[in-house]
């Protein structure tokens, strides 16, 4: 199975979490795709059997810069292949922020109930005020995506 893992990163910490979910789910026996500043051409052409979006959030719950291209992208055009392919969101963010917390994440998964993808896991929610290991500590929800896929 293709997977195809989105990301958008600050301050490069989605963008580690995104490159381990990518060498954790190879490992797992998917082929898995993941650019930084990807653009929907680039996801298209790796014809994408299932989703993974990793995402940092900045601001008051925006998504970060490297990702706004890539998302405008594909909800002005909403590639209706897409509609039914498994996916799930994997979202670091600071809870200090109250309400904001995981903004990205939400947006991304707003995207994908957009497109018909299929929320096959709950969304992850790193917090940054209680872990310095994001890859690590997503790790057990990444077994369960791969295994969810999996069937």
């Amino acid at each position: 199975m293709k997977v195809v893992i989105l990301s958008g990163s600050v301050y490069g910490t989605a963008e580690e979490v995104a490159r381990h979910a990518q060498s954790l789910l190879k490992a797992a026996g998917f082929e898995a795709w993941h650019a930084a500043r990807a653009t929907l051409a680039d996801v298209q052409a790796f014809e994408p059997q299932a989703f993974l979006a990793v995402t940092s959030t900045t601001g008051m719950g925006e998504l970060p810069d490297s990702l706004v291209p890539l998302f405008s992208e594909i909800r002005d055009s909403l590639p209706a292949a897409w509609r039914g392919l498994p996916g799930a969101v994997l979202a670091l963010g600071d809870s200090s922020y109250g309400d904001t917390f995981c903004g990205g994440g939400e947006q991304l998964r707003e995207l994908f109930a957009e497109l018909g993808v299929e929320e096959v896991q709950p969304m992850l929610r790193l917090d940054a005020s209680e872990t310095v290991t994001p890859e690590v500590d997503a790790e057990p929800w990444l077994a369960e995506f791969a295994a969810t896929l999996r069937g």
